[in-house]
C-alpha cells in the first residue's frame, strides 16, 4: 500500500505480495529495468499459466499466476523508486490484467464442462468485484492525500509524460475505458453515497481488500494447487454475491 502513509494503512489481504515486490524492483531498477518491461514479463507469466491450465498442468499453472500477481505490483514499485511514472506503464498493466483474467477463464471453460453462461457469469464477476475493491480504494486515498491523479471513471483522457507518447497513452486509454468502464459505472450506480463518506475505517477497507485482484489470484492459485480447477468459475460467478454485501456493509454502518 505504497500510496497511503503508514498511519493510514490497513490489512490488505490483496496486497500480501507487496514485501517481496518491493525487494525485487529495489534489484531490478539498479540494472535499470523499466517498469513497462517488468509489465511486458508479467503478460508472458499469464498466458504461461493459461498455457499450463490447458495441459493440465495445475500446479505450474498456479506458479505462474503468482509470479505474475508479484510482478504486477514490481512494475509501480520501479516506477515510484525511479520517480520515472508512466502513463503507459499504468493503462498498459490494467489492459494486460483484463485479457490474462479473460484468458484463463475462457481455457478453464474450454478444458471443463462449464456453461457459456457460467463463463460470462465469472469473468463479469471477478471485474465487477474489482471494480469494487478499485472503487473504495481511490476514494480512500483521494480523502487521504488529497490525491487528485486517481479518478472513479476515467473518462478524461490523461496527458503523457514528456518522455512517453501522447498517442500511445490514448489508445491504451481508449482500451482500458472499453474494458472497464462499464464496471466502474455499475458500481458507481450501486453505492455513489460513497463519495461523501469523510473516510473509510480500517476494518472496512480490510473486508474490501477480500474483492482486490490479488487474493482473487490467490484463490485460484489455492484451488488449482487443490486439483479443483471446476470450481473456479462457479466460485467467482457467485462471488459478487460477497460484493454486494460490502456494499451494503458500507451504507448501513460507514457513513
Amino acid at each position: 500500500m505504497p500510496k497511503l502513509s503508514k498511519e493510514d494503512r490497513f490489512i490488505d489481504f490483496s496486497d500480501y505480495g507487496r514485501p517481496i515486490a518491493a525487494f525485487l524492483a529495489d534489484h531490478l531498477s539498479r540494472i535499470h529495468i523499466t517498469a513497462v518491461q517488468v509489465t511486458i514479463v508479467f503478460l508472458g507469466a499469464g498466458l504461461l499459466c493459461a498455457y499450463c491450465i490447458y495441459i493440465g498442468e495445475w500446479i505450474w499453472a498456479a506458479v505462474f499466476l503468482m509470479i505474475k500477481n508479484i510482478l504486477d505490483a514490481v512494475d509501480g514499485e520501479i516506477a515510484r523508486i525511479t520517480q520515472h511514472p508512466s502513463m503507459v506503464g499504468r493503462y498498459l498493466d490494467s489492459v494486460f490484467d483484463f485479457i490474462i483474467n479473460l484468458l484463463i477463464f475462457t481455457v478453464l471453460f474450454v478444458t471443463g464442462a462449464a456453461s457459456d453462461l457460467l463463463l460470462v457469469g465469472a469473468f463479469l464477476g471477478i471485474e465487477f468485484q474489482c471494480s469494487i475493491y478499485n472503487y473504495y480504494y481511490v476514494i480512500l486515498r483521494r480523502r487521504l492525500n488529497n490525491e487528485e491523479t486517481s479518478r472513479i471513471i476515467e473518462f478524461r483522457k490523461p496527458t503523457a509524460y514528456y518522455y512517453e507518447s501522447q498517442r500511445a497513452v490514448d489508445v491504451l486509454h481508449a482500451v482500458f475505458l472499453s474494458f472497464y468502464v462499464i464496471f466502474d459505472l455499475a458500481v458507481l450506480y450501486l453505492d455513489k453515497q460513497a463519495l461523501f463518506v469523510r473516510t473509510f475505517p480500517k476494518w472496512f477497507m480490510s473486508l474490501v481488500s477480500l474483492l482486490g485482484l490479488g487474493f482473487q489470484l490467490l484463490i485460484i492459485c489455492g484451488l488449482l494447487c487443490a486439483g479443483l480447477p471446476e470450481l473456479i468459475l462457479p466460485f467467482f460467478a457467485w462471488y459478487s454475491a460477497f460484493g454486494l454485501f460490502v456494499i451494503l456493509i458500507r451504507k448501513l454502518f460507514v457513513k
